[in-house]
């Protein structure tokens, strides 16, 4: 195996190429100017221009995040999903390794993954990790995130990019999931149809409209709503609300037969999340960060501990998350 841990890094495009041609297996994540002139080998990578750097959130378009991962290249595989044909992402997984899975947000893979991949026969057993693509913020609707295969040269702005890596059997993937959030113990929410909107939902067994319900209570949309999952808290964020039209529009979707809390609020996001991943014992070879804490929690210049990585516009923890950071570690089995 060329290496033992990842090497992650904020790099020039030269350095890029320079490790892909060493025939390192790495993910890679920038501007698509700079995605693009990379050479062939063995990598994936997807645009995006926010980073958790070692000095901090940056925001760059003149260097991409390497992730080196601790696979040999002959146990490596990559290839693009289109939407219908994302189902085949479990079985398609290696026997003994994870997937990382790159999708291009507002996609249609991006809308088939969040709204039906929990529903994917074995999703929960197979360690599937990734993010979604994205653009700077003031390019939303004018700029299209894109990924790339780097084996076959190929990019999409429709499909998503798989890495498939399989590893010795003395070592393990592990995901894991670094959330600030807790539901604050108020109304219990469902919501009756799943989807990135919504108008009525339920509200402690009453019929309401959620967007006129959460101008009523002064609710702070910065706030996701919060959902257990079998312990796991899960979260989901909320774009906009208009009470005119009575339509709440989210960054994933909510679901039918789920009950929702909103998040209390935190106190400092950066120091938050430093103490979140000192606790856990974090020792991640890819992680990524959700653009919604980089924005709220005001966290350009700011460390959020020793985990760095790309900051996306969503992340995938088997299922896609929102406002949470998600890594992957390789442990002994």
């Amino acid at each position: 195996m060329r290496t033992t841990i990842a090497a992650n890094a904020l790099c020039t495009l030269e350095e890029a190429s320079a490790t892909i041609a060493s025939g390192a297996v790495v993910v890679v994540a920038g501007d698509e100017s700079l995605l693009s002139r990379l050479p062939r080998g063995n990598w994936i990578g997807g645009t995006i221009p926010y980073f958790m750097a070692p000095t901090g959130g940056t925001q760059t378009t003149d260097r991409v995040f390497v992730t080196e991962l601790p696979l040999e290249p002959r146990l490596f595989e990559s290839r693009m999903y289109s939407a219908d044909e994302l189902p085949a992402i479990v079985p398609d997984a290696p026997a003994h390794g994870f997937s990382l899975i790159i999708i291009p947000s507002e996609s249609p893979a991006h809308v088939e993954y969040a709204e039906h991949a929990p529903d994917y026969p074995g999703l929960f057993l197979e360690p599937i990790v990734g993010w979604i693509a994205g653009v700077a913020l003031e390019d939303v609707g004018r700029v299209v995130p894109r990924v790339f295969d780097g084996r076959s040269g190929q990019s999409s702005i429709e499909k998503a990019v798989v890495l498939r890596g399989e590893l010795p059997p003395h070592k393990a993937a592990r995901i894991g999931i670094i959330n600030l959030f807790r539901g604050g113990g108020g109304d219990a929410i469902t919501f009756e149809r799943t989807g990135f909107t919504a108008s009525d939902c339920v509200v402690n067994c009453q019929g309401r409209n959620f967007a006129r319900y959460l101008g009523e209570i002064g609710a702070d949309t910065r706030l996701p709503l919060v959902a257990d999952y079998h312990g796991a808290q899960i979260n989901t964020s909320i774009l906009s609300a208009d009470p005119a039209s009575g339509v709440v529009t989210f960054f994933a979707p909510v679901f039918t037969g789920i009950e929702y809390r909103l998040a209390g609020p935190i106190g400092d996001y950066a120091a938050s999340f430093a103490a979140a991943v000192e606790r856990a014992g974090v020792d991640a070879v890819f992680a990524c960060n959700c653009i919604l804490n980089y924005r709220y929690g005001a966290l350009e210049g700011k460390t959020t501990g020793h985990v760095i990585g790309p900051i996306t516009f969503g992340e995938v923890a088997y299922q896609l998350v929102n406002q949470t950071l998600v890594y992957l570690s390789i442990v002994d089995a």
